[in-house]
Order: structure tokens, then sequence, then C-alpha cells
């Protein structure tokens, strides 16, 4: 009889852990539709549209950059 119970313990816990694992995917599943909600929204704000344009900027200013030579040259003489 102990080992009846015993059983059932274990297979409690494995339902218990594949509920859980369930429910855990389930709240990530929620948490990236509402990020990807938020992210939506930030694009469509002014600060969104700001922070979009910056980093155009930067990213031009990079590409554009001295290519590689020294931003300080020594000269002689």
């Amino acid at each position: 009889m102990g080992q009846c119970v015993s059983c059932l313990d274990e297979e409690k816990k494995q339902e218990r852990k594949e509920e859980e694992r369930l429910a855990a995917a389930e709240v990530r599943a929620k948490a990236a539709e509402a990020a990807e909600k938020r992210q939506e929204q930030f694009e469509k704000s002014a600060a969104g549209r700001a922070a979009r344009a910056q980093q155009q900027g930067l990213a031009k200013q990079a590409a554009n950059s001295n290519k590689g030579e020294p931003v300080l040259k020594w000269q002689m003489g």
C-alpha cells in the first residue's frame, strides 16, 4: 500500500509540474504580446519617432566617419 501512495504522489507532482509549465508558457506569451503592443505604441509616439530619427542619425554619422584615419593628425614642420 505504501508504494501506491508514493506512486499517486509522484503522479500528482508530475501533473502539478506540467500545469505550472503550461501556466508559465501562457504568462510568457501574454507578456510578449503586451511588450509588442507597448513597442508599437512607442514607435507611433513622438518620443518613438524622435528616438528612431536619432538612431538613424547616429548610424549615418558612424557610416560617414573618418574611414579609419586618426582623428588627430600629427605633422612635422
